[in-house]
Formats: C-alpha cells, structure tokens, sequence
C-alpha cells in the first residue's frame, strides 16, 4: 500500500491539534484536545509539560483512527514558541513550563546587557532582548531558582519534548530552537558564547536538525500511546509562525502570511540574513531562509476584551453573536471612527518599540462616540500598527509587499479584511485552510518522505489561497493614508514617557 499521507501536530498556546493531509494538501482527519494554561500570579503563565504529551497523543489517536495508518509516511511538529520546561538525567520535568507570554523576566532583562550586550544579542540571534524569550527566563531562574538551575539536565522547547516523548531522542528543529534566543542565526547553531554568558553548558540543550530532517523513528510505547505505527519518521519542524508561513507558501519574496489570531503575526520570506528592531528574524521552512515577523500581541485578544466588557451593555451575550452584531453595528460608523484612535498595545508592545511596559491608547473621545465607534477604531487601531509594521519591513529589504495571505480567526471576518486592506493598501487574500500551521509542518512531513523533491515544491502543491482578494478601496485608502502619516505614526512616540511613567508609578505598590 502507498504511503501517501501525513501528519501535521500543531501543539499550540491552548490545544494540541492533530491533522492528517494528503499530498494535495487536502485534510483528510483531525483530532483536538485542550491544554490547560495556569496563572499562579497575574504576570505569570505556565503549562504541565506532560500535557502536552497527553493532548497530543490524543489528538493523535483520535485523528489517526479516521484513516488506514499503514498510509502514513512520516509525522512533523510545530508549535507555540519560546516556552520551554527543564528536564532531569532521568527526562522528567523538574517544574512547570514556562510560557511565551510569561512576563516574569522583565526585571532580569538589563543583566542581559551587561552580561552579553543586548546589541550583541540582537545581531547574533535576530531577537531583540524581550521578555517573550526563553534567554531571559533562564536567567530568570538562575536568580530566582538556583537549586533547580544547578541541577537541569536539558532546557527543551515543546517541539524537543514531544520529539523525546516520540523518539527517545533529545533533538529539535533550527526554527524551533530559534525563537529562544539562544540561537546563532548565521551558522545555525547554538551561540555558545551566548549560552556560557548566562550560566549554562552547551549539553543542557537538544541537538538542533535543519526543517525537514528526520529526526527519529516513533517508539513502540510511544506509537501505542498516539495511535500509529511503529518507525513513523519524526520529522525536524518549526515554529508556529514560520510553519504558517509555509502553510501559505510563503516562499519567495514579495508576499507575507497574516495570522490573525490572539495576537497579529506576519512574516515576509528573505533570502538573506538582516537583523532589524522593525521585525524579528526567524529561521523559515527553506533551509538557509529566514522569515522577517512582526508581532502585535494585542489582535484578537483586545476584541475579546472588548467583547467581554461591552456585550453586556449592548444587552448582548458576549461570544460570536456579539461579534457578528458589533461587525454589523460598524458598518453604520464612518472610516476614522469620527476621530476616534487607537493605539492596540493592551498587553505592551514588541516591534518597533519594544516595550514591556507599554499600554494602549484612545484618544479623540467625544459623547457623539458609542461603543460601534470603539470597536471600529480597534480594528483600524490593529491595521494602523500592522501598516507601521510591514513598512519597517520594507524599509529593510528595499522591497514592497505585495499581498498578504490571511490565516486564523480573524481571517473569518470580512469586516475585518476589508479594513486591514484599506489601511495598509494592499490586496488580502484567505488561505484554503483555517490550520496553515499544521499544514505547514504536513509539507515539511511530506518533503521529508520524498513525496516531494523539497519543502518549496510542497508547499507549491499543497498549500492553496482562494482567488478572489479583497482588495484596498482607493478613496478609504487615501483617507486612512493621511490619518496614519499626521496621526497614528506619532502618538505613541509623543506620548510613550509618560505612560511609561504611569505604569512605574501605578505599579509602585504606594497603596
């Protein structure tokens, strides 16, 4: 029987997703189990590693049973990035995962310049020093857990745990590695340099394998456990903003993926190495490529919290339905929100400030505005930044971009495309499937076993956008062109001391 199927796990921020594509890129299974996220304090997020191992493993079993598994061919992972959980000699966790959007790290950062030099940092790893990376965390826990520092076996990413969990082999992918900021971009290696300077061992971190290497065979308890046969390749994945990069065939330069999810995320591919405070630089799906990505934390999540401060006012129910009726509500509300703004930094900011304290702005309040008028200036508020964002982009390669590609949540919404198109100017097109980060690592699984010369042309095969776009309307377009040039650029620039200001002295603890 040919073996002409594959599988793609996506073990995300909140689920761990399992699909099975065929070489057209077609879905022909899916399993889904929830991970639980826990808070212990307001700043912090961490995950049981063996969740991640028991939702996948689930996931597995269930998508694998609506198919024959003597067709699968080989298995790829990707993955929220940045969060990572110690392991002992005997590969157990030695204390729960710390997440990406862990903020714990904040008051350690500025030892990292003295340490290394954060300019230094940047230019090796394509990471501006934030408190997203797994660096600072480490360093977090030297000072904070020196016990449990002292005795850490191996840090692995989620990637390197589930390889472990399926192989029994500490490796990861370069663009799994990657987004930890322990990595040397231009040899794709650890940074050893980096690594000693904060106090660790070159042996305290996995094997990392170019995307798209077999990296091991599944284990007889660990193919019981998932579902499939034993000996399916594992094969070396990304992260899971690059792997949707390559879901939407994101390789060749000009265009760009739009991930519209909790946060906004985009990515330009480059064939060259540029390390920018505009973008951060990421390994793509293309050995030898990078991705260039911007990062909004505040997309989806400050319409949630819209949603869930305000349907209730609108004698609303907030979920979907509230969505679906502030969307229609918007359409009655005027581009520029009638001089309403927004600035959608509502959990800081990354690129281009870089700003862990940083938080959101509105500005232009006058009592004609309603609650139509802030849900609108939100969206035009996420496609005002995304704008500054793709233009630092461009700046840096010398390039326009062309299109985007719009994956997650948010690509369901029209209102929203339609807004984005007409800020930024450029035509958005939809990707065929609403998991392009686990077809991303389904092309990777498919090039690795040979169904496919390389990860270029299965990606060219198997990922699909729907033809139509939606195109820039040229009079909004002009119109939004002027309130992003005389407004939107400079508010947070003028404005960013003092809310830093406000932030230290409302943190300060005097009450």
């Amino acid at each position: 029987m040919s073996k002409d199927l594959v599988i793609g796990v996506d073990c995300s921020t909140t689920a761990s997703k399992a699909v099975v594509w065929d070489r057209h890129g077609s879905p022909l299974a899916e399993g889904r189990c929830a991970l639980p996220l826990l808070t212990p304090r307001p700043t912090r997020c961490e995950q049981p590693a063996e969740s991640w191992w028991t939702a996948t493993a689930q996931a597995l079993r269930d998508a694998v049973a609506q198919v024959n598994p003597d067709r699968l061919a080989a298995l790829c992972i990707t993955h929220q990035r940045e969060t990572f959980v110690p392991i002992d000699e005997q590969g157990q966790p030695m204390r729960n995962a710390i997440v990406w959007m862990d903020e714990r790290s904040r008051s350690v950062l500025p030892d990292l310049d003295h340490l290394y030099g954060s300019d230094r940092i940047h230019q090796l790893t394509g990471k501006v020093v934030s408190s997203n990376l797994s660096l600072g965390k480490i360093l977090w826990l030297q000072q904070n857990e020196p016990a449990l520092f002292d005795r850490v076996c191996k840090y692995l990413d989620v990637h390197a745990y589930l390889v472990y969990r399926m192989t029994g082999r500490l490796r990861t992918g370069w663009g799994c590695a990657d987004p930890m900021g322990l990595f040397d971009m231009r040899r794709h290696c650890w940074a050893q340099d980096l690594i000693q300077a904060i106090g660790l061992r070159m042996e305290q971190l996995p094997e990392a394998c170019a995307p798209g290497e077999i990296m091991g065979e599944m284990t007889q308890e660990a193919a019981v456990a998932c579902g499939v046969p034993v000996g399916l390749p594992v094969v070396a994945g990304l992260g899971d903003g690059q792997a949707a990069g390559l879901g939407t065939n994101i390789t060749r330069p000009g265009s760009a993926y739009l991930s519209l999810g909790t946060s906004v995320i985009s990515g330009v591919y480059s064939d060259t190495y540029v390390a920018e405070r505009a973008f951060r630089t990421m390994n793509s799906g293309l050995p030898g490529a990078f991705l260039l990505e911007t990062a909004l934390m505040g997309g989806a999540y400050t319409i949630n919290w819209f949603i869930e401060h305000f349907a209730e006012a609108a004698n609303l129910t907030p979920g979907a339905s509230a969505e679906t009726a502030f969307e229609a509500a918007i359409q009655l509300v005027p581009p520029g929100s009638l001089g309403l703004m927004l600035v959608p930094y509502w959990n800081s900011v990354l690129n281009p400030y870089w700003d862990a304290a940083a938080s959101g702005i509105v500005v232009g309040w006058r009592g004609a505005h309603g609650q139509a008028h802030l849900y609108r200036s939100i969206l035009e508020g996420i496609a005002f930044e995304q704008r500054l964002n793709t233009s630092g982009v461009e700046s840096a390669l010398g390039q326009a971009v062309e299109s985007f590609i719009a994956v997650g949540g948010g690509a369901k919404s029209s209102a929203w495309l339609q807004i984005m198109a007409d800020i930024t100017g450029k035509p958005i097109y939809r990707s065929s499937t609403p998991e392009a980060a686990a077809l991303g690592a389904g092309i990777l699984a498919a090039s690795a076993a040979g169904l496919y010369a390389d990860a270029r042309e299965a990606a060219q095969a198997m990922a699909h956008i729907e033809s139509a776009p939606c195109e820039p309307d040229l009079t909004r377009s002009a119109f939004y062109s002027l309130l992003y040039e005389q407004v939107y650029r400079h508010l947070f620039p003028a404005l960013q001391p003092y809310l830093d200001r406000l932030t230290e002295l409302t943190e300060g603890g005097v009450f």
